[in-house]
């Protein structure tokens, strides 16, 4: 009798809990708009979005076939969770700090120290996207990835590449950046990146359902290609937004959510609201952090700084630290503007939906 008592309290408790968030969602008839408009294909390929506000649900609607339990393609935007590897590395003492060389991690590669321009890279040229190779992503003019995909051992091939620039000198967005950074976890943590994330970040956080992408040689892929449930990706937003803080428990220092999202590296001639095409948004220039960008999302009624992981397709985990909201989006526009659209999204119908 008393166990049939205590599953009751806890069915009404649930209801009670389930009905409160459905009534907030109610009462914001943006929100309402918002799931109408991308059922009627307004805002097409969204497979989920998902809002959290105060570590509470305040929204979570799938859509396309796509389910709580249907792993997404994080794609790049993995690459902010491998600055979050690097900072629990550091807080460990695992990694010196982001001024270490990056080939004190390689004797094995005499190629890498050799070379006058290679010698001189750092970890913090990696994490900028600052490394100096002649790779660059971004605007598409000579994507290396491709090739590293193909190669039996993505780090080495990594390491092997012929420079361009000085490291430090210039901003060029390369994968083959962080995937350095998935062999310097490893060698500094003496275990795989796939363990050392297991340990240290995606159990504190309750994440137990993902995939990886690994190459021939073992090397977790840390540039993207990562699966993982939106419901969990939200909770790495959470984690930043809480200042390192997950429920209670210190994952990550403080300081180091400061530094590397502190974002303060101009991305040439680019907006992400620009990119969108929307007419409500008035573009802004986006910032760049270690794997983390910045843009301020201003339209004629009110202006909100954006920190955000960036995904191909439309992949995001947006936090707004002043109205305390993590967001995150998962989409399938490979290739097209209309990943964009989220900006939008944002601007019309859920940042309003919280003013």
């Amino acid at each position: 009798m008393k166990n049939i008592i205590i599953i009751c309290v806890l069915f009404l408790l649930f209801g009670l809990t389930a009905a409160a968030q459905d009534g907030e969602v109610n009462k914001n008839p943006l929100l309402t708009q918002m799931t109408s408009a991308i059922e009627n294909g307004q805002y097409p390929k969204i497979n989920s979005v998902l809002i959290f506000k105060r570590g509470n649900s305040i929204y979570e609607h799938y859509f396309n076939g796509f389910s709580k339990d249907s792993l997404q393609d994080s794609r790049s935007s993995f690459k902010s969770v491998t600055s979050l590897l690097i900072g629990i590395a550091i807080d460990r003492g695992l990694i010196k700090d982001i001024n270490q060389k990056v080939y004190s991690f390689f004797p094995e590669y005499p190629f890498f120290k050799n070379d006058k321009l290679k010698k001189e890279m750092t970890i913090k040229n990696l994490l900028e996207m600052r490394s100096g190779f002649d790779c660059e992503e971004f605007n598409g003019t000579k994507d290396c990835e491709q090739e590293m995909s193909l190669s039996k051992d993505w780090v080495k091939f990594a390491l092997n590449l012929p420079m361009k620039y000085k490291p430090g000198e210039a901003w060029s967005y390369t994968s083959v950046d962080p995937m350095i950074l998935s062999g310097i976890i490893s060698k500094a943590a003496k275990m795989t990146v796939m363990e050392f994330s297991r340990k240290y970040l995606f159990e504190p956080l309750g994440i137990s359902d993902y995939k990886w992408t690994v190459d021939p040689a073992g090397h977790g892929m840390t540039g993207g290609s990562f699966y993982i449930h939106p419901s969990d990706m939200i909770k790495l937003g959470q984690l930043v937004n809480g200042n390192g803080i997950w429920k209670g428990k210190r994952v990550i220092s403080e300081q180091w959510i400061s530094q590397s999202t502190k974002c303060d590296i101009p991305i040439p001639d680019f907006s992400f609201a620009k990119s969108s095409r929307s007419q409500l948004i008035l573009p802004q220039p986006a910032y760049y952090g270690f794997y983390w960008y910045r843009e301020l999302l201003k339209t004629k009624d009110f202006q909100k700084d954006l920190l955000f992981a960036s995904g191909n397709g439309g992949q995001y985990i947006f936090m707004l630290k002043d109205l305390d909201l993590t967001i995150v989006f998962a989409q399938g526009n490979y290739g097209s503007f209309k990943s964009k659209q989220a900006f939008e999204i944002l601007a019309k119908y859920i940042v309003p939906s919280f003013l």
